[in-house]
């Protein structure tokens, strides 16, 4: 990767210059019609037009070298905002600051200008986000694909307590960042029918006939790379009718009829993860999986024959596909359909091409968290499809019985199609299939996939299956969020670690140094005071930097066990009640997160939350001993005031679930000390840091899976007094004193209905680690030292190194400068 001197080309007069001719040209305003969001879309404009020209050099070098290319096809790219990160990468923060207070405006009032970009949910979205960061400043020519989304997932308010979901119109305003290219649009067929038909060379072949046809419109966003003139893009893709409206309808009046083909084609690309509890819910997600699929593909595939024809014999040689998740491995049977079907190439030749090319990137572990779609929903949408993958499955059952003769347990296990009364496609076991590579995002997660979950595949294929921990982007995740501590790292040890994370070992030897943990607990009050605030404008609770901010972030499920929190919170309200305060650390408890719209035990754990921290913030017993506060609408914006005001990090997932984890990474980089179970990347961290740096609790994943089998929660419950008063309040009605009954659900999961997430089982285990972490935080120098070696030692989770992992083992690109 080439480290360019700072691009000194870029002048605080010229961006003044420029603001101001877009805020008056382009965008039509004067001295009376500006405003904050004008000034902020001129400023965007103008940061653009310096990643315009770096964009155009960096697509025609692409071309001109012919080089190998990657394309990472994800259903969710987390971005946030994009101003900083480009000011950033583009390292002219300076220049920014000194010409916009030439004009009496602030930075950090114009970025809040800007909408978080609603691609997106949690860490798989945030993770694409990270790699195509990470892969520009490698240098590395990848290109991500996604749909853009009209509203995202939705904007969380919380009304008495309950999570309300409103949609979140962040394109309210359009996007600067993003080109629309008409040019490359795409149409994707859905239902008709299949016929055989001859083509002109008397070849008996197939067609997919009277189909109702979206287009896929897309839109370019550049992607820069740090300092070194490389700007990849993200193309999103959104649906449009093939025609706007029927105008005989409208003529007549009837204009729901008119304008019905418009918005069932734009619903595609309206909301991320619509509700499917419902048929058409179900219907409209498979349709979204294959529009990704299906335009990426034909994009792609237009893109090569534009230039090389028909000829696809070094067609692999050039490219490949890393599939990010369950969601778009529908790509494996549409890349053969495609090649066949439209390209003329036969069965063995596009089987060949498809599994030298297809790459899968699983990211769970909960088999119910992998993609199945029914026989009958498949073929209604998408008949021809459907065809591929069942031979696909009937070829790959013959290869099964070749290896595991008369298996016939086995060759059920392992079958694309799981048989019963409706009949299932297994999407993950079709992307092994068509893969030749099949990557978990942690160490254990990859072992754990081969023991449990794809083990029958791990036992055909042992070749295909690695390893790829996953990391997150220390420009955004620190750079850029933390700017004091970047500062003092640039003074102590230099910004090597901007690009290689692994200088941040340098850190190290300072721990020791009395006068720089004393900067770095200013540096880190300072952060807590940001956060504070943001707490204060948005749940109205008081936090105190003087108390341990004790923070769990993340999106809503029982594996993540943000009811461990909640209870370990009703624990602590106990022992202040009674009076046993002795030693007492202050803690500020901070809670966030979505929960699906149709999971309702998640939005049950919100509402706990927020009857909880209700009684415990205004009880006056309590006071400044403990608060408890759950951050509505959790976002990335939110996460980089979050993550640099963090003293301790709650990853606390029933081991063997998580599969990796990524937030657990920004605020170790951050300098928070992590309380975790030994599971997902927890494992490595605990490795890299050293485990007196690291608050342990917990079962373990082999421990988990043995106890199992005869787990017995009142068991746990009756060996722990403690769980026993939590429960006993909880069940005397003392937070829902005027809404009886409402956690009762919550109760029962953790007595009566068998406890799978295991939170009875490691409730004493998890008091006496936050004990610990109260003790350790009381002793601060020693807890300040610890902050500074998490710090120094996440070297390892950087997507820089996680990119570099991918390309060395599966992509194998090579890195282009457009400057050369």
């Amino acid at each position: 990767m080439s480290t360019a001197a700072p691009d000194t080309t870029i002048s605080s007069t010229d961006l003044k210059e420029d603001l101001i001719h877009h805020l008056s040209i382009t965008l039509g305003r004067d001295q009376h019609s500006a405003n904050s969001r004008y000034r902020a879309l001129a400023l965007a404009q103008t940061i653009r037009d310096r990643l315009m020209v770096h964009w155009k050099n960096t697509h025609a070098a692409y071309y001109q070298k012919d080089c190998r290319r990657a394309y990472y096809i994800s259903l969710e790219f987390l971005m946030g905002r994009a101003m900083g990160n480009a000011i950033i990468n583009l390292e002219c923060l300076n220049a920014v600051r000194e010409a916009l207070g030439e004009l009496d405006l602030a930075l950090e009032d114009l970025i809040e200008e800007e909408q978080d970009a609603g691609l997106g949910n949690g860490g798989l979205g945030r993770l694409a986000a990270c790699f195509l960061d990470s892969c520009a400043t490698l240098q590395l020519p990848v290109m991500g694909y996604g749909i853009r989304y009209e509203y995202g997932m939705f904007r969380q308010q919380i009304e008495n307590g309950h999570q309300v979901e409103e949609p979140d119109h962040w394109l309210i305003h359009g996007s600067p960042w993003e080109l629309c290219r008409p040019e490359y649009q795409q149409r994707i067929p859905f239902k008709g029918r299949t016929e055989f038909f001859h083509d002109t060379q008397g070849n008996l072949r197939i067609r997919w006939a009277d189909t109702e046809d979206v287009v896929a419109l897309p839109y370019d966003v550049p992607i820069p790379g740090y300092n070194n003139g490389t700007v990849n893009t993200l193309r999103l893709w959104r649906a449009q009718a093939t025609e706007v409206f029927g105008l005989h309808d409208f003529n007549r009046g009837d204009y729901t009829t008119a304008v019905r083909t418009k918005n069932e084609a734009e619903n595609i690309s309206m909301v991320l993860y619509p509700n499917d509890q419902s048929e058409n819910g179900k219907e409209l997600r498979l349709r979204q999986q294959y529009f990704l699929a299906s335009a990426s593909l034909q994009d792609i595939l237009r893109r090569w024959t534009s230039v090389h024809g028909k000829d696809f014999s070094n067609f692999a040689d050039k490219n490949v596909f890393q599939l990010n998740d369950t969601h778009p491995t529908v790509a494996v049977a549409e890349l053969m359909r495609l090649l066949m079907d439209v390209y003329g190439q036969s069965w063995e030749q596009a089987w060949n091409i498809t599994t030298a090319t297809m790459a899968y990137t699983n990211h769970t572990l909960l088999p119910e968290a992998l993609e199945k779609w029914s026989l009958a929903l498949f073929r209604h949408l998408l008949p021809r499809p459907l065809e591929i993958i069942m031979e696909i499955n009937a070829r790959f059952m013959r290869t099964v019985a070749n290896k595991w003769p008369g298996d016939g347990n086995r060759q059920a296990r392992m079958s694309i199609i799981e048989d019963g009364p409706q009949p299932q496609i297994r999407m993950a076991y079709l992307a092994i299939a068509g893969s030749f590579s099949v990557n978990g995002v942690a160490e254990l997660h990859s072992q754990l996939i081969k023991d449990g979950l794809f083990r029958d595949f791990y036992e055909l294929w042992p070749e295909k299956f690695n390893n790829k921990t996953n990391g997150v982007t220390q420009r955004r995740w620190l750079a850029w969020c933390n700017p004091e501590f970047k500062q003092l790292l640039e003074k102590h040890i230099g910004s090597e670690w901007i690009t290689d994370l692994s200088a941040m070992r340098a850190l190290a030897p300072l721990a020791d140094d009395k006068g720089f943990r004393k900067r770095f607990a200013e540096v880190k009050e300072a952060n807590k005071q940001r956060l504070a605030d943001l707490v204060e404008c948005e749940c109205g609770v008081t936090f105190s930097t003087d108390a341990m901010f004790d923070v769990q972030v993340k999106r809503i499920h029982e594996y993540k066990r943000q009811l461990l929190n909640i209870l370990h919170v009703i624990h602590l309200y106990n022992r202040i009640k009674r009076g046993d305060t002795d030693n007492w650390t202050r803690r500020c408890v901070l809670l966030g997160g979505k929960a699906a719209p149709g999971y309702a035990m998640a939005k049950a754990i919100i509402k706990l939350c927020n009857n909880v921290a209700e009684v415990v913030n205004n009880d006056p017993d309590v006071g400044d001993l403990l608060k408890l506060a759950f951050l509505p609408n959790y976002c990335v914006s939110a996460m980089e005031v979050i993550a640099p005001g963090t003293d301790l990090s709650e990853q606390i997932s029933t081991a063997g679930k998580e599969a990796s984890g990524t937030g657990n990474m920004k605020f170790m980089m951050n300098g928070a000390l992590t309380i975790g179970t030994l599971d997902g990347a927890n494992i490595e961290m605990r490795e890299e840091v050293g485990a007196e740096h690291f608050i342990l609790f917990g079962l373990s994943a082999d421990e988990v899976s043995s106890l199992r089998a005869h787990y017995n929660p009142q068991e746990a419950i009756d060996a722990c007094p403690e769980l026993q008063d939590v429960l006993a309040l909880l069940r005397s009605g003392h937070f829902n004193a005027l809404e009886p009954g409402i956690f009762d659900d919550i109760i029962s999961a953790i007595s009566e209905w068998g406890d799978y997430w295991m939170v009875a089982a490691d409730f004493a285990s998890y008091i006496a680690a936050q004990e610990d972490a109260a003790r350790r935080y009381r002793d601060q120098e020693n807890w300040v030292r610890s902050a500074i070696l998490n710090c120094a030692y996440s070297g390892k989770f950087s997507t820089d190194r996680t990119m570099q992992d991918y390309n060395r083992d599966i992509w194998k690109l090579e890195a282009v400068d457009p400057r050369q």
